[in-house]
């Protein structure tokens, strides 16, 4: 049936494949070369690795470092521009409100002159046409006593029968007209 050798051979691998497929199991030639191949990749990382990667890293650092400190003083000069911006505008607005209350008394000096200004131009047009109504007055009256006279020697011619025509009779009359004036 089965043959002897095959049965054999069929031990020895599975002796084989046991011994040398466990986890733990150890075997003094690969250990030996695994830690000879470690130390030798150690040192050669050692002397040519670490270096470029810790300059890498603290290149890195720095560069970090200087990033922080751009962005803390830029943070820096923004706050103090926002200030300086804060702060202009707050002078803004009180020039602004400064030339308000400005604009506003010139205004209401402006139209206080330009009040008294008509009001004094009132006065003025007020006086002059008293002035006028007064000289119209005078010349009104002045031309009703002469026509007064004239009537009035007209009427006395009439009642005389003569005509009078002298300065002196004119004169007469004109006094008497001026005292009845005056006795009003």
């Amino acid at each position: 049936m089965l043959n002897p050798d095959f049965l054999a051979i069929q031990d020895h691998a599975a002796a084989a494949q046991e011994h040398a497929s466990g986890p733990l199991a150890v075997e003094g030639g690969l250990m030996f070369w695994t830690l000879v191949v470690f130390v030798l990749l150690l040192l050669i990382l050692k002397k040519f690795a670490w270096p470029a990667i810790l300059g890498a890293v603290e290149a890195r650092e720095q560069a970090l470092e200087r990033q922080l400190a751009e962005a803390a003083h830029d943070r820096e000069q923004a706050a103090a521009l926002l200030a300086e911006h804060q702060k202009l505008i707050a002078e803004a607005k009180s020039q602004a409100h400064a030339i308000i209350v400005e604009a506003r008394t010139v205004g209401e000096k402006d139209r206080a002159l330009a009040i008294e200004k008509t009001r004094q131009e009132q006065e003025e047009l007020l006086a002059r046409a008293r002035r006028e109504i007064a000289a119209e007055r005078e010349s009104a009256v002045a031309e009703l006593r002469r026509e007064a006279v004239d009537l009035s020697l007209a009427a006395a011619s009439k009642l005389i029968e003569k005509r009078l025509d002298g300065e002196t009779d004119r004169k007469l009359v004109q006094e008497f007209l001026a005292s009845l004036g005056d006795r009003r």
